[in-house]
């Protein structure tokens, strides 16, 4: 199996990506599985079902990536996630960015993925400056400082990796590979645990379902990555599985250079698959409706998300799904950071947009 995958790598990545974005376009359109509603739940109605659907994502996926790992499936460790080096700026400043951000624009990346699917317009105009400035930050305008900040934070570890596996394994002077066992066994215990503890989330099918169906998705991308995984190629294409800022920019690149890389990469196809699908549940659900901004202020609010979130994305290595959920799964200490700093910058911005509406009245 893994050898007709990588004969045909370019082939299994973007068929592949295609379905598993399919499918997570359409699980969160049809469940409203959404991270930033689950934190202004939280805030505005004391409902956590949401946020428990989304830990239990990162859960599966956590369950799912380690079991990939340990039967060679997958080498998480030739992952972006866990690099040697801690860019703890990065993470917390990128985190709270974000996390500010996907409040003014309605929702991350992936939301908006679902949203566009349905016909919002809006959402389609925030993922188009998503993507802009995402580049920007990469190599573009704000890359430059975006550098110089990392360079002049970055933590090097005493470990080959930022897991915290590694870390434990250092700590407690443990055989090579037991922390992450040990690690991996007791997040996802508490995990299980804080999801199915609350009543209200147990006799909620939708959202339990909603939460395994989004791991299962990441797990997904993580077996098809690893399996097209080639290290003898001349440029071997890290494993990754789902995220969404980096892969919005770049789906507009490879819309504009279509005849110069006809197959896109797995990150623009499950871009494509997540509206594709988010389209099929809409008309199905009969819930298709095009939509556009209501006013000059709605308009500025979603571009000024945007800008955020892309910006606050490259700095931190991913979103809600990048990092929340994918990042996580890998075990590495970035994402674990990553993903509080992006509840409380979502709380800040819930905040701030409660002001800022009431300005307007």
């Amino acid at each position: 199996m893994r050898e007709a995958i990588v004969e045909n790598g370019p082939q299994w990545l973007a068929i592949g990506g295609l379905v598993i974005g399919f499918v997570f376009g359409a699980v969160v359109f049809r469940t409203n599985f959404c991270t930033m509603g689950s934190v202004s739940d939280i805030v505005n109605l004391g409902d956590w079902r949401r946020f428990r659907a989304w830990i239990l994502a990162a859960v599966v996926a956590l369950a799912g990536a380690q079991a990939l790992h340990w039967l060679g499936v997958v080498d998480l460790t030739k992952s972006m996630y866990l690099g040697a080096t801690f860019n703890w700026v990065g993470h917390i400043a990128g985190g709270l960015i974000f996390g500010f951000g996907m409040v003014f624009a309605g929702g991350c990346p992936s939301r908006n993925l679902a949203r566009a699917g349905g016909g919002d317009l809006r959402a389609l105009l925030t993922l188009v400056v998503v993507g802009i400035f995402a580049y920007m930050t990469i190599g573009g305008l704000l890359g430059p400082a975006r550098a110089a900040i990392e360079q002049a934070t970055n933590i090097t570890l005493p470990t080959s990796t930022q897991g915290i596996g590694d870390l434990v394994d250092r700590a407690l002077v443990l055989s090579a590979g037991f922390g992450r066992i040990f690690a991996s066994w007791i997040i996802v215990l508490v995990g299980l645990a804080y999801c199915f503890k609350d009543p209200e989330f147990r006799s909620s099918p939708v959202h339990i379902l909603s939460g395994i169906a989004v791991g299962l998705c990441a797990v997904a991308g993580w077996a098809l990555t690893g399996l097209a995984f080639d290290d003898m190629a001349e440029r071997p294409t890290q494993p990754i599985s789902l995220t969404y800022v980096r892969p919005s920019g770049d789906a507009l690149e490879w819309l504009q250079r279509f005849t110069a890389a006809p197959m896109p990469g797995f990150g623009v196809a499950t871009v494509f698959g997540a509206i594709l699908g988010a389209f099929v549940a809409a008309k199905s659900m009969g819930r298709f409706r095009l939509l556009t901004f209501s006013d000059p202020g709605d308009t500025v609010r979603s571009l000024l998300g945007a800008a955020m979130m892309g910006i606050g994305g490259v700095m931190a290595l991913g979103c809600t799904v990048g990092q929340g959920i994918t990042g996580v799964s890998t075990l590495a200490l970035g994402s674990f950071v990553t993903f509080a700093a992006i509840v409380a910058g979502a709380v800040v911005g819930l905040k701030a947009l409660e002001r800022w509406l009431m300005s307007e009245t």
